[in-house]
């Protein structure tokens, strides 16, 4: 069965500032988590121009995070294996993810990504179906109050930041006290549309659940840092953080001894609609 879930996480930043931040979030986080035997690989990253989505840039990475998969998981197959492989189409403010592993060649998880300048209050960010909009679960993060406990908290590693008394010594923004997402300015809202489907009898749902909530736990994290971090990163430019990405991939490829990415190549920017998505995901099952 086919599972949609939509995260809604609120920012209490400009959508200009939420993506330089964002991405010297994620940069800091691969370099945090990469080391001479697992990490994060940067295969490809160029211009690509779609229809829909328009111009952006293109990635294409392989995580090689074997320890972090859970033991149940590693049964199925040797850690070569286990490899996870992610297709990004970023036309921000709107954005499509495709990840997927060689194990499971039936399973598809596609993420779509809408960024707006309000505080999580759009109720089909996505312009889904109605059909799509009865199979949608919603789920709000306060980046100031939401937890997780479970298994991916613990391996992603939950940031060591209370946010309620947090405040940025740049900005003069925070503390985030109850109801901060209401009466906060600046404010934005990144709608995280996940939907994934593991048509494998005996074990889909539980892979399915697995999976959606190594995502809530990645997501809550990722924002919960770009917010403690925003001293590190406000005022930088984009040009600064595309030079910082060249300079985080060739850092990547010298800690896990590979070779540099590719660049230069215009990506033919073909690339399946959320409605072909749907469309073949259903087919699988």
């Amino acid at each position: 069965m086919v599972q949609i879930k939509e995260f809604r996480i609120v920012m209490p930043v400009s959508m200009e500032e939420y993506e330089i931040g964002l991405s010297y979030t994620i940069m800091k986080m691969e370099q945090q988590n990469t080391n001479s035997k697992e990490g994060v690989e940067v295969l490809q990253q160029v211009p690509f121009e779609d229809e829909k989505l328009g111009k952006g840039q293109f990635t294409s990475k392989d995580y090689h995070l074997q320890s972090k998969i859970p033991s149940w998981m590693k049964g199925f197959a040797p850690a070569s294996a286990l490899t996870v492989h992610e297709d990004s189409w970023c036309a921000y403010p709107n954005s499509r993810t495709v990840i997927k592993c060689p194990l499971f060649s039936k399973c598809s998880l596609t993420i779509d990504t809408v960024v707006r300048p309000d505080n999580g209050c759009s109720e089909n960010a996505h312009d889904l179906t109605r059909e799509q909009l009865a199979a949608r679960e919603v789920e709000i993060i306060d980046i100031a109050a939401s937890v997780s406990r479970d298994y991916w908290s613990k391996v992603i590693g939950a940031p060591n930041v209370d946010l309620t008394t947090f405040e940025s010594q740049r900005t003069k923004r925070g503390p985030l006290l109850k109801g901060w997402m209401d009466s906060r300015r600046p404010v934005m809202t990144t709608y995280k549309l996940v939907i994934m489907d593991a048509p494998i009898w005996g074990l889909g749902e539980r892979l399915e659940d697995c999976i959606i909530a190594g995502q809530r736990a990645l997501f809550l994290a990722c924002h919960r840092l770009c917010f403690a971090w925003i001293d590190e990163w406000y005022g930088m430019t984009l040009d600064q953080i595309r030079d910082m990405e060249r300079q985080t991939d060739m850092l990547l490829k010298k800690t896990l001894k590979k070779p540099a990415a590719k660049a230069g190549i215009k990506h033919d920017g073909k690339r399946k609609t959320l409605k072909d998505e749907i469309i073949a995901v259903g087919s699988c099952t």
